[in-house]
């Protein structure tokens, strides 16, 4: 702030701890610890078209580098055009943050209890002949917000994640499974590799099937995967513009609506499903006040930085409630401002395990995760992918083998007006979304009629 000569500066700095555990075949492979530090510097202009910003960031080690950096973020300002999304920096108010705390860091030790664990699973495995592979990380990122406005906020992020993936000696079966944690106290190996055993068994017996519609048990990662798609696109002003699958009914002949109209208020699941995120939601708690390093197509904008970020209901008893929607179009569209919150969760308001899921079902398939998800129209957020380390057949409530890969053609926002069950919210790890979002929470769902579209020789 002292270096700043802009008519408005806001700076984020983030600094960043982590440490990990890699293994292959039964053994420890790598193990490690980093740090990093990034400060974002945005730079404000106000002027008779608009309000400009520059936004840079930058790996900074020293305090004799911060001045380089706000010289780089204010000329980068200056010569930008007016911003599309610019308001106002958001005033100081009240909270308890505490600023002047020193960051926090994490270190090895977070593993004490999972690496001899981890180690006793490994002797295990090698005795039955089959093979652990996998990793374990774990994150702890303090992020200090200032603006020019006075405001001073800080939250600290610990963050983690396994993923193993179990294979018989030969290779030819192979099972995954990860789990989200802040301090890995909730990891049970013997329960996770205990579950990898069972899938390598089911695996033992393979059973090729044609494409079609089959009734599918989707795991709570799965859902995760999808719904973390969809959550991506519920920017407001994408569906006001007719651009994406939640705006409303069409005025013209097109295939799309720029009346302004949207879903909200629309019911979009038969079952009483509830998309929701909330930055105090225990163990997935995430900052409680918005972080931009860049703006982001109508979902995040660098001028919100700073501003609360509350609970909110995005579906509520299966109806479409609100979507996310930056200050300035809310201002725009006479609406109230709904910032993005880095969490997500799924009721279903049932009480089912997966276990049970499984034995009401007469004949159908139970996945495991997808893979490679791809957006195929945006318009009714078609998604095509495909299925990967186990799908399988069950027959009268009973898991009878491991069937072939498929290629998928679903879209999310349809399975949730067709799911027909949904089992008991659990925290999961999304496997193709993990490396940029971890935190949600999950129910298994029943889908009558899942479009397995071609078969995949992906193994």
């Amino acid at each position: 702030m002292a270096a700043s000569t802009a008519d408005g500066c806001i700076a984020i700095l983030a600094e960043h701890s982590e440490t990990n555990l890699r293994w292959a075949a039964n053994s420890l492979t790598t193990n490690g610890q980093s740090s990093t530090r990034e400060l974002t510097v945005v730079s404000t202009f106000a002027g008779p078209d608009g309000t400009r910003a520059g936004v840079l960031t930058r790996s900074v080690a020293s305090l004799e580098e911060i001045d380089d950096l706000v010289r780089a973020s204010e000329a980068a300002g200056r010569a930008a055009g007016p911003a599309d999304d610019a308001m106002p920096l958001v005033e100081d108010y009240a909270h308890d943050d505490d600023w002047d705390a020193a960051a926090r860091r994490t270190d090895v030790t977070v593993f004490d209890a999972f690496a001899p664990a981890l180690g006793r699973a490994f002797r295990r495995w090698g005795d039955a002949a089959t093979l652990l592979y996998g990793f374990a990380e774990h994150h702890m990122t303090s992020t200090f917000l200032g603006t020019s406005t006075g405001v001073r906020r800080r939250f600290d992020q610990p963050d983690g994640r396994v993923e193993i993936n179990g294979k018989s000696a030969d290779l030819a079966r192979s099972a995954w499974i990860g789990r989200h944690t802040t301090g890995f106290t909730d990891i049970d190996v013997d329960a996770l590799t205990g579950e990898l055993e069972q899938r390598l068994d089911w695996a033992a017996t393979r059973i090729d099937l044609p494409p079609g519609r089959y009734e599918t048990i989707l795991p709570p990662t799965a859902v995760a995967d999808l719904m973390i798609y969809a959550y991506w696109n519920m920017a407001a002003r994408d569906a006001e513009e007719g651009r994406n699958v939640f705006a409303g009914p069409s005025n013209s002949t097109g295939p799309s609506s720029s009346s302004g109209a949207t879903r909200i208020g629309e019911r979009l699941a038969t079952l009483p499903l509830t998309l929701r995120s909330d930055p105090a939601a225990g163990g997935l708690r995430c900052s409680p006040f918005e972080v931009a390093t860049s703006s982001s197509a109508g979902l995040q904008s660098v001028f919100d930085n700073g501003q609360p970020v509350t609970p909110v209901d995005w579906i509520s008893d299966g109806t479409l409630q609100d979507l996310a929607r930056t200050r300035s179009w809310a201002q725009r569209t006479d609406a109230q401002p709904r910032p993005f919150v880095d969490n997500l969760i799924l009721d279903g308001g049932g009480s089912a395990e997966l276990d049970d899921l499984i034995a009401g079902t007469e004949r159908g398939l139970l996945l495991t995760c997808l893979w490679y998800i791809r957006e195929v129209d945006p318009q009714n957020l078609l998604l095509t992918g495909l299925t990967r380390d186990g799908v399988y057949l069950v027959e009268n409530g009973q898991v009878r083998g491991a069937v072939n890969n498929f290629r998928f053609n679903e879209s999310p926002v349809d399975l949730l007006a067709r799911a027909t069950e949904a089992g008991r919210t659990v925290p999961a790890l999304s496997r193709e979304w993990n490396d940029y979002f971890r935190r949600t929470a999950m129910p298994a769902l029943r889908i009558p009629d899942f479009n397995m579209s071609t078969v995949s020789q992906a193994s």
